[in-house]
C-alpha cells in the first residue's frame, strides 16, 4: 500500500515492522486491508474517493454522499477475464486432484462427478451473485454473463472432450444438459436482474473511519456539518429585497439545500434556494416575499424518489406557505421513478417496508400523474436518494433542468406538461 504522504509503496512485512506507519516518512496509516475482513480500504482508495467526491476539493459534499461512493468503489471489484482464467484454471485441477482421490472409490466415473459437482457449484455461486442486493446493478449483471460464458465453455470443451476424446454419450448428455442450465440462468437473471440494493458499510462505520482520517492527516475541509436552524430573521439590506428572482429551486430535504447554498450555486445561476421544511428558516419569509413579487416566476423541484420526495410539487401547489391559488410554473427535475425506470446506467435503489406502506398512503392526485409501472415500482417500496449522487452530478443536473425550461411555449422533448394551463406543471424526462 502507498504512503499517501511520500508515495513510498510499503508492503505488508514493512507496515508491521514500522507498527503501522511508512518505512520511508513514518506516517501513519490510516487503514490495514489485511485485517479488515471482506470490506478492503486502503489509504490511496480513500483519498481518492474524497478527491472525487469533493471534485479535487472545490465542491462541499454530505457524509451520506461519501458512503454512497464509498460503496461504489467497494462493489467495483466485479468479474473479468482473470476470473474466466482462474474458473478454466481450477476446473482442470480441482477435476484431476479430487478425481484421482475418489477413482479409488467411484474408478473413472470419479473424474465426471467432480468435475460436475464443480460446475454446479459454480452456476449456484454465480446465480446467487446475480440476486445478491450486496453487489451493485454492473457486478450483478457481470455474474450473469459469467454464467452465460461459463455455459458456453462448458458445452464447447465438454462436447469436444465427450466425443473425441472420452466417447462417453453420458458425458455429452450431462455436459449439454449443463451447459445449456447455466446458458438459461444467466440469460435470465440479465433480464431479471434485482436493482436493489444494500451497503457494504454502515454511515456509523464510515464516521469512525472519517474522524481518524482526519485525526492523522486532517481536516476534510469541504464535508458539510449538520445544518443549523436559525429562526431569528436576518436583516437584509432593503435595496437588495426590492428586487426578486426569476428562479427558485425548492428541495425537499434540508441538506440538499444546505449543500447547493453551499456550494454558490445560488449566485452562479442567480436564483433562490429552499427547502420545503423552510430552510434557511433566517430568510425564508424574507425570500417568499421578493419571490410572489415575480410574475415570471419558474419553480425547480429538487427531490429523492421517494414518497416523500415525489409529492414536493403537489405539497408547492396546495400549500398557503408556498404557491396556493398561484399561476406559478412548476417544473419537476426530480428524482421520479420514470426517470430511475429509464436510466441505463442504474442508481443506488433501496427497498423498505415503510417506503411500500407511504406509497400507498400517497394523495390520488399525486398517483393519478404517475404511470402503472412507477406505481409499482413505489409500491414495492423502493426508493433513491439524491445523496446517491455526487454533487457535481447533482449540479449539473440541475443546471441542464434550468437551461432546457427558458422557453416553454418551445415544444422541448426533454419536458411533458403535466396539469391545466394556467396551472403549469412539467417535469424533466431524463435525470442525468
Amino acid at each position: 500500500m502507498k504512503c499517501i504522504n511520500c508515495g513510498t509503496d510499503n508492503k505488508l512485512r514493512d507496515r508491521t515492522a514500522n507498527n503501522g506507519r511508512c518505512m520511508q516518512c513514518q506516517h501513519p496509516f490510516v487503514f490495514e486491508p489485511t485485517t479488515m475482513g471482506n470490506v478492503k480500504v486502503t489509504d490511496p482508495m480513500f483519498a481518492k474517493v474524497i478527491s472525487i467526491i469533493s471534485a479535487n476539493n472545490t465542491l462541499f459534499f454530505t457524509p451520506k454522499q461519501l458512503l454512497y461512493l464509498l460503496d461504489a468503489r467497494l462493489k467495483r471489484n466485479s468479474f473479468t477475464l482473470f476470473a474466466i482464467i482462474l474458473y478454466i484454471f481450477f476446473t482442470i485441477w480441482v477435476t484431476g486432484f479430487f478425481g484421482t482421490i475418489l477413482s479409488k472409490i467411484f474408478g473413472s466415473s470419479s473424474f465426471l462427478i467432480v468435475w460436475s459437482v464443480y460446475q454446479l457449484a459454480w452456476t449456484y455461486y454465480l446465480y446467487k451473485n446475480t440476486k445478491s442486493s450486496k453487489l451493485n446493478s454492473i457486478g450483478r449483471k457481470t455474474s450473469a454473463r459469467m454464467l452465460q460464458i461459463i455455459g458456453a465453455i462448458i458445452l464447447v470443451a465438454g462436447i469436444f472432450f465427450s466425443i473425441s476424446v472420452l466417447e462417453s454419450y453420458i458425458l455429452f448428455v450431462v455436459v449439454v444438459l449443463m451447459g445449456m442450465f447455466s446458458i438459461y440462468l444467466g440469460t435470465r437473471q440479465l433480464i431479471r436482474v434485482n436493482e436493489v440494493q444494500e451497503f457494504l458499510i454502515t454511515q456509523i462505520q464510515l464516521q469512525e473511519w472519517l474522524n481518524r482520517w482526519q485525526r492523522i492527516n486532517g481536516a476534510v475541509n469541504k464535508i458539510l456539518p449538520a445544518a443549523r436552524e436559525e429562526t431569528a430573521p436576518a436583516t437584509v439590506n432593503s435595496d437588495v429585497t426590492a428586487y426578486s428572482f426569476d428562479r427558485l429551486v425548492v428541495c425537499d430535504r434540508t441538506v440538499i439545500a444546505q449543500q447547493l447554498i453551499a456550494n454558490n450555486f445560488h449566485f452562479e445561476n442567480n436564483c433562490a434556494i429552499l427547502s420545503i421544511t423552510g430552510y434557511p428558516q433566517s430568510i425564508f419569509d424574507t425570500t417568499m416575499e421578493m419571490l410572489r413579487r415575480n410574475p415570471e416566476l419558474k419553480v425547480y423541484a429538487l427531490h429523492d424518489c421517494s414518497p416523500k420526495g415525489i409529492s414536493l410539487v403537489h405539497q408547492l401547489r396546495t400549500s398557503p406557505k408556498w404557491f396556493l391559488n398561484s399561476n406559478v410554473t412548476i417544473i419537476d427535475i426530480g428524482i421520479l421513478p420514470r426517470q430511475v425506470i429509464a436510466t441505463k446506467r442504474g442508481m443506488f435503489v433501496q427497498a423498505s417496508p415503510d417506503s411500500a406502506q407511504a406509497a400507498k398512503d400517497l394523495f390520488g392526485e399525486v398517483r393519478q400523474n404517475l404511470t402503472a409501472e412507477e406505481l409499482a415500482w413505489l409500491d414495492s417500496g423502493k426508493f433513491v436518494e439524491l445523496e446517491s449522487l455526487t454533487p457535481q452530478k447533482i449540479i449539473k443536473v440541475l443546471q441542464r433542468g434550468i437551461a432546457g425550461s427558458q422557453n416553454l411555449e418551445i415544444d422541448d422533448s426533454s419536458l411533458i406538461l403535466v396539469g391545466d394551463t394556467g396551472n403549469d406543471i412539467y417535469f424533466v424526462e431524463s435525470f442525468g
